[in-house]
């Protein structure tokens, strides 16, 4: 089973509105007071997959979340918003920990620094950014992770293909710091494991 993503979440919660409903939710989305604002070309005549692309790539995921569950409750579409709610908190709770991260990742930057071993994803970064193809997962854990902030979210999901946001991503921040690297490739071990064996075993 494919993980669960913002994505995913979003299209399941519009999936299961009424015609009518779907209606009034773009139209809320469209009529929010608050910035970001959508635009009403961006939603009018689009259907579910189409809404939910554009609520990640204007809020980014997990605030997409919050932005859905609001306007659900405001069209009175409670047990929607209650379904979304705990989905969503679902996903944050199986988010990894920052702390073991981190530790984890301070311990493998220590060992590499001592070694002057060239890093994992610099080694293969040719061929992560050709393979790698759960794209939106990893940037929703470099969200969560702090590696990436709301905006730099936004303008790498907004690539059009997973190799130019990959290769965004080794542009943006993961020259900010070795400990990026390490966050990165345990998320990549994570969500890309046979992948990751591969290039190892390699």
């Amino acid at each position: 089973m494919a993980p669960k993503t913002p994505k995913r979440i979003l299209w399941s919660a519009l999936e299961n509105l009424s015609k009518e409903n779907f209606e009034k939710f773009c139209h809320a989305l469209v009529d929010r007071p608050q910035d970001p604002r959508v635009r009403r070309n961006r939603v009018e005549g689009k259907n579910f997959l189409d809404v939910a692309d554009v609520m990640i790539s204007t809020f980014t995921g997990i605030e997409a979340l919050k932005v859905t569950e609001e306007i659900l409750r405001d069209i009175g579409c409670s047990e929607d918003a209650d379904e979304l709610a705990s989905e969503a908190a679902a996903l944050r709770s199986s988010a990894p920990d920052s702390t073991n991260a981190s530790k984890a990742a301070a311990l493998r930057s220590s060992v590499l620094d001592s070694t002057n071993e060239e890093h994992f994803v610099d080694k293969h970064r040719n061929e992560l950014i050709q393979r790698v193809s759960v794209v939106g997962p990893i940037l929703d854990k470099l969200l969560m992770e702090k590696v990436i902030n709301h905006e730099v979210y936004a303008e790498i999901h907004s690539k059009s293909t997973n190799q130019a946001k990959i290769r965004a991503i080794y542009d943006g921040p993961l020259r900010a710091a070795r400990a990026c690297k390490d966050i990165f490739y345990i998320i990549l071990k994570d969500l890309e494991p046979y992948l990751i064996r591969d290039l190892e075993g390699n």
